[in-house]
């Protein structure tokens, strides 16, 4: 499975919704250097950074 695909289900999981995730996802975020979550993960590290803040945002972090 590519990144892209897993970071859209943990995305939906954490959001409830895929329309929710799909905002989130497609938002440019300042993290990940103005890039959307979905353009940022192109490789493993990059995975793990959109990995970790949706981890985050599901155990009630603000971002």
């Amino acid at each position: 499975m590519k990144f892209e695909e897993l970071i859209q289900r943990q995305a939906e999981r954490v959001f409830g919704s895929k329309a929710k995730a799909d905002i989130w996802l497609a938002r440019p975020r300042a993290e990940f250097g103005g890039l959307t979550p979905l353009e940022c993960v192109r490789n493993e590290a990059e995975y793990l950074k959109v990995k970790a803040l949706l981890d985050r945002i599901d155990h009630g972090y603000s971002c």
